[in-house]
């Protein structure tokens, strides 16, 4: 037997010890809360969240049930995307605090049980970073940590390398005088991304990886994972190809939309990346006793979505499931809801598991993407059905979009549209306004005399934690007791059915047997409906109300039969069997 094949036998008997202990099974079933920090909540009065703020309201989250809290980019940044800039990995942004605030938040986090989750940025740096200064003099190690090209003459006029254009409108590459080339930025021009072609670079990340395991956090979400890699221009004479034109009548030559990207996404070394990276985390499950997890933002076809799972003989990533936020609208009925959670169980691995995603500082709010008579529904279903859920702040309250004027707005994707009239439809700042916490000044926000970073939404009087908190019915109260019922054997670990009884009703059944079975129950249309649960034949006949939504006339603690359920329009509500199942 050779010593590596001791080492891995070493190495496996430890993973199992820990899978024995109990420690590995945290992340199956996770209930993970999205913080952007930015707006989450300010403790010093400067307008703009920060860490003491997030740890002030840690004992909120753990009393919501949250199990880890995920947070977007705290790190050292000009913010020109708000974080997403890094100019350097292992230092905090002064504006949300300092090393020491960080730790103590971790040590605070760890004493509530809640597990603290960094948001990693792997495909690009801030042109500020001293990595990307010492590139464009082209120091030694330096030279090839950037995507760099010379650029084309065109009628004597030199131009960019090819027609690639940023997710952010025109050219994805920026003229560098200093160093008489062009670098690529498929996001901002102040983000030049990195060259993972380059040997040296992927052990600097993982290096980065290694520095925030070591101080103990959980894990890491991280971003834009499939815009990593470029085709290699070895393989195109030298020079990067032009890619095709998408066809899309709606956008125009500087729009992004414009080009179909089979150049510049998804390609297949970037499989290869993620597995190292959990070979990385897996060097910490038997130091620190804990699963590391690795959640990964794709925006790409299932197929491929599914492969940073894994190969069948390395583990990768959970990649972000976002079939919530792309396949369902507020137009679609339980069928289409049901066709759409079937789709991703049918498609991840049995292994492996599953993850509902129903916002991010991306998107418009689901609240306002999907309707405030969904919000229950949408909740529900991300904490009932297997896997994963991640919740984006304010999700739980049915936090809408705020309104943002074009003098106010600060997101660049929206800013780059030069178009003070549609520029909105561009702009994520709405999904990112402030948390609102109460009624006072800034919704509780900040204590700040000036302007918060971003204006608060208006409707933050009748809609925030504390008058949800005090009232008989709420999206919050539904929100928590739904997260109780997810702790629960039957929804931990029991079988899954998804039934459309008809075109508005969606039933989503958990049975595992000696436990009691869990129903939860979507009337997604305007009438009541008189539901008839029969053709659940392992389902017992009595059940009684666990969770009851805003909208439902049935309330917690009362007692019906499966044969005839009364649930109200818009209703989302919970039952579980008076016996054990089956």
């Amino acid at each position: 037997m050779s010593a590596r094949t001791n080492i891995l036998l070493l190495v496996t008997a430890a993973l199992v010890a820990v899978v024995a202990a109990g420690g590995l099974d945290w992340y199956e079933t996770a209930l993970v809360y999205q913080i952007y920090p930015r707006s989450f909540k300010d403790s010093d009065g400067d307008g703009i969240g920060d860490i003491n703020g997030i740890t002030s309201k840690l004992p909120y989250l753990a009393d919501l049930g949250v199990e880890a809290i995920w947070l977007s980019p705290i790190f050292l940044s000009p913010m020109y995307d708000f974080g997403y800039d890094i100019s350097d990995y292992r230092q905090i942004a002064p504006e949300y605090g300092t090393m020491d605030d960080f730790e103590n938040l971790l040590a605070e986090s760890k004493k509530l049980g809640v597990r603290v989750i960094l948001d990693y940025v792997p495909n690009h740096t801030s042109n500020e970073s001293d990595w990307f200064v010492k590139s464009v003099r082209k120091e030694p190690g330096f030279e090839n940590y950037y995507v760099w090209a010379d650029g084309v003459k065109v009628n004597g006029t030199l131009q960019p390398p090819n027609n690639w254009i940023s997710i952010f409108r025109k050219s994805a590459w920026e003229y560098n005088a200093t160093r008489g080339q062009y670098y690529l930025h498929q996001f901002v021009i102040g983000q030049p991304d990195l060259n993972y072609r380059e040997p040296k670079v992927q052990q600097e990340m993982k290096d980065v990886i290694r520095f925030w395991l070591d101080k103990g956090v959980s894990g890491f979400r991280v971003d834009a994972i499939n815009m990593m890699y470029e085709v290699d221009p070895k393989d195109y004479g030298g020079r990067f190809p032009d890619e095709p034109l998408s066809g899309d009548p709606n956008y125009g030559p500087e729009d992004y939309e414009y080009l179909d990207h089979i150049y510049t996404k998804d390609l297949s070394e970037t499989y290869d990346v993620v597995f190292d990276w959990r070979d990385v985390f897996n060097e910490y499950i038997s130091k620190q006793g804990e699963y590391k997890i690795m959640m990964t933002e794709a925006y790409a076809d299932i197929e491929l979505m599914i492969k940073y799972y894994g190969d069948g003989k390395r583990n990768g990533s959970i990649p972000f499931n976002f079939a919530f936020l792309g396949e369902i609208n507020n137009q679609s009925n339980a069928r289409d809801i049901k066709l759409v959670i079937d789709k991703w169980m049918t498609y991840k691995p049995a292994n492996q598991p599953a993850n509902w995603v129903n916002g991010n500082h991306d998107q418009s709010r689901m609240a306002s993407r999907q309707g405030t008579d969904r919000v229950d529904a949408m909740n529900m279903l991300a904490l009932l059905l297997p896997g994963v859920t991640i919740t984006y702040q304010g999700e739980e309250l049915g936090q809408t979009d705020g309104y943002v004027s074009w003098e106010e707005t600060k997101d660049p994707q929206a800013c780059n549209t030069e178009d003070p009239i549609n520029y909105w439809k561009k702009s994520r700042d709405p999904n990112r306004t402030p948390y609102q916490w109460d009624t006072s000044r800034n919704a509780g926000f900040s204590n700040t005399t000036g302007k918060t970073w971003l204006p608060v939404a208006d409707n933050y009087l009748t809609l925030n934690l504390a008058v949800q908190q005090q009232a008989a019915n709420s999206h919050y109260k539904f929100y928590k007791d739904v997260v109780r019922i997810k702790k629960s054997p039957a929804v931990r670990n029991g079988d899954l059915d998804t039934r459309a009884l008809s075109t508005s009703v969606l039933a989503v059944t958990r049975l595992l047997p000696g436990a009691p079975g869990i129903v939860g129950i979507v009337n997604l249309s305007d009438e009541d409906q008189n539901v008839d649960l029969s053709s659940l034949r392992l389902l017992s006949s009595q059940l009684q109300v666990i969770a009851s939504g805003v909208d439902c006339k049935l309330q917690k603690g009362d007692a019906v039969n499966k044969s005839n359920v009364l649930v109200s329009a818009h209703c989302a509500i919970v039952l579980q069997t008076i016996n054990n199942c089956c």
